[in-house]
């Protein structure tokens, strides 16, 4: 199977046009089965009132679950987790934040559970904060008892999403003490960044594997189109379900 995470920027490319079929387009190069996205608008004046969510799961033929992590009367921004497998909603919800820092950006995740097989696989997606000390809050939040803890996620699963943390810092370790870092897990020497994707110098796309998930392959594409279409390059991981060790 393979899974794509993907911070699309609103649709926004680095030669500031606002282009969803160019963000379909570098996905749908990839042939993902699950495709986990932030930063999309959805019926906001600034990008043109369109649905981001429903108009790039409709170009890719995928079911799509939204989550407004901001919302203001009617427009909203946030992120989404398409499939092509059976899917359903378990949870979706705003993380923590600090109080006092003004401009933080309200964030939240969105957990669903598919059904690949008959096997049931919990696949999450997020998009942290810019603060460390919010990041923590809210890494802490993901690993514990609401999201990556709770009983129901026990089997299959994996958090993908853009985290604005890199492998040295706090809340990416509280990340790896539940589950894996697909690179890691892999054992890449030379690490795959996406960020900014003209120029990839920083690891903060990341996939966490519970100890079921098998990781065979971890890339990002860095055609003409996937560097111009958003300011991150999509983080592929190709993966199975297996039994844990």
């Amino acid at each position: 199977m393979r899974l794509v995470t993907y911070n699309v920027h609103r649709c926004v490319g680095m030669d500031k046009q606002l282009d969803v079929a160019r963000i379909i387009g570098v996905i749908a190069e990839l042939e993902p089965d699950i495709v986990c996205l932030q930063e999309l608008d959805v019926g906001r004046a600034r990008t043109g009132g369109v649905d981001q969510a429903s108009a790039i799961a409709e170009g890719l033929s995928m079911s799509v679950r939204f989550h407004p992590a901001m919302m203001v009367e009617a427009e909203k921004y946030g992120d989404a987790i398409l499939t092509r497998f059976p899917e359903r909603l378990i949870k979706a919800g705003a993380l923590p934040t600090v109080r006092g820092i003004p401009g933080l950006e309200p964030r939240g995740a969105i957990w669903v559970r598919l059904d690949v097989d008959g096997t049931a696989l919990n696949v999450l997606t997020t998009h942290l904060g810019l603060v460390p000390r919010e990041q923590r809050l809210q890494a802490a939040a993901l690993a514990g008892a609401d999201w990556l803890g709770h009983p129901d996620c026990a089997g299959p699963a994996l958090l993908a999403g853009d985290f604005n943390a890199t492998s040295i810092t706090r809340p990416y370790q509280t990340l790896t003490r539940r589950h894996a870092d697909c690179q890691r897990a892999l054992g890449l020497r030379s690490t795959i960044k996406t960020f900014p994707s003209g120029f990839p110098a920083i690891r903060i796309d990341h996939v966490f594997v519970s100890p079921h998930i098998r990781v065979i392959d971890v890339h990002a594409p860095f055609s003409p189109l996937s560097r111009l279409a958003s300011d991150h390059l999509p983080l592929v991981m190709d993966f199975e379900i297996a039994s844990p060790n």
